[in-house]
């Protein structure tokens, strides 16, 4: 799913028969509720494939941090309003994570507190949010293996803090050493009152190894730096920071996206439009894209990046064996226009794959299910939905999803992988009915 640059209007890329999305078809889905065209919002997609966007730094063009939200259902292609947490008359460009659990939490952008969205229910529901040092505005949220969420400060940089959903309480990370936030901007005025902004990130992903790359918006003197974030063995413990290199040429990447590569490269992509890959060592340019674009990791292991033009990237490397998903039961004999349950190993991927300075989230820690045509080639995605986890790195643990078969998609032999992030399992044998 994109955005058009009217805001309230949005379109889906289907892949060919072969699977390619070079040579995709672009066509035009539901269009938001009357009165919603939000720019800079909290996005996620929920563990029943449902799109759910909440707030807006703009809206219809104007500064005014949006209370509005909305949910799209793609199986009846609409978008329906949803009502902001109780008491949140703003909310803004907020960071928001899907929990392990599969519930979605928000931060609201103008203090510290927190709400979550029961899928289920679609009902809001307060969290705790003691010990946050500062307030969420422009910061990023990160999902840990532990289910803990990493967030470093702007407006009390360069601390960084986790949150424990267990107990509802944010707890010290350490400091990043190097300062990853760019100056504030003065009094913006909306609604409310004065927004005084506390400046800018960059985006910070999880990668395989483990360690968190995080990277910074433009320094007040020389280029945007980057920090390595390594978690704790003891879930109370701060974990460690240690530097990272800096943005060649005077670069940065705050309010910018990054997404993890199959390979395990976390590609970023700076201010000036240069994409960076980072090898866990060494961040080195590569191709210009207009600057502002947005990134997302395709099934394929490919990035589309969308912006005044829409292209294709294709990275180098194969990704490890170890991270990919593991299939270990399903059905061999399967009928079109039928549900089926399938279970396994590492469905939602090592990494949510995906960070902003703070709003536009595209995590894809869930898992697809591709099925193949031995006879013909041709590439058919099911629609899956029910995963029973949102957690990622969930290792040896057994974890499910639910898949719906096309209804018109060809019959006879055929192979089937669950894919997350882009990395694919080992193929299973089928027979489509």
């Amino acid at each position: 799913m994109f955005q058009s640059q009217s805001f309230s209007d949005w379109f889906k890329l289907t892949p060919d028969e072969s699977g390619h999305y070079v040579t995709g078809t672009w066509s035009q889905i539901a269009s938001l509720p009357a009165g919603y065209a939000p720019e800079f919002f909290a996005s996620a997609v929920l563990a029943d494939g449902r799109v759910v966007i909440v707030g807006g730094e703009y809206n219809s063009g104007t500064f005014v941090l949006t209370n509005q939200a909305a949910i799209y259902d793609p199986v009846a292609d609409t978008w329906t309003s949803l009502a902001a947490p109780a008491g949140w008359d703003y909310i803004g460009d907020s960071p928001s994570v899907v929990l392990p659990n599969g519930q979605f939490l928000v931060g609201r952008k103008l203090d510290t507190l927190m709400a979550v969205l029961d899928p289920a229910t679609l009902l809001w529901s307060a969290l705790g949010s003691a010990g946050k040092s500062d307030f969420n505005a422009e910061e990023g949220w990160t999902l840990l293996p532990d289910g803990s969420i990493l967030t470093i400060d702007v407006k009390n940089a360069p601390n960084s803090e986790r949150y424990i959903p267990s107990t509802g309480t944010w707890i010290s990370a350490g400091t990043t050493i190097v300062d990853l936030h760019s100056p504030g901007a003065g009094c913006l005025v909306y609604g409310g009152g004065c927004y005084d902004p506390p400046g800018e990130i960059g985006p910070a992903v999880l990668r395989p190894d483990g360690t968190v790359f995080a990277t910074g918006a433009k320094s007040t003197a020389g280029p945007g730096h980057t920090a390595i974030y390594t978690p704790p063995a003891i879930s109370t413990d701060p974990g460690a920071w240690k530097t990272g290199p800096d943005f060649p040429n005077n670069d940065n990447a705050g309010d910018s996206f990054a997404v993890l590569l199959p390979s395990g490269h976390v590609l970023v992509e700076g201010n000036s439009g240069t994409l960076y890959e980072f090898d866990g060592e060494n961040l080195t340019p590569g191709n210009n894209v207009t600057p502002g674009s947005s990134l997302l990791v395709l099934p394929t292991g490919e990035v589309i990046i969308g912006g005044a033009t829409v292209q294709i990237y294709t990275p180098s490397g194969e990704p490890s064996a170890t991270w990919a998903p593991a299939i270990a039961a399903f059905s061999a004999s399967i009928t079109r226009g039928s549900t089926y349950g399938i279970s396994g190993t590492q469905f939602n991927g090592l990494s949510q794959a995906a960070g902003y300075g703070d709003e536009n989230e595209t995590a894809t820690n869930y898992p697809l299910v591709r099925i193949t045509n031995q006879a013909t080639g041709h590439v058919f995605y099911a629609r899956t939905h029910g995963h029973s986890t949102m957690a990622v790195a969930t290792g040896a643990a057994i974890v499910s999803t639910s898949f719906d078969l096309p209804a018109g998609m060809e019959t006879g032999p055929s192979v089937l992988e669950v894919v997350a992030n882009g990395i694919p399992s080992s193929s299973v044998a089928i027979t489509v009915n």
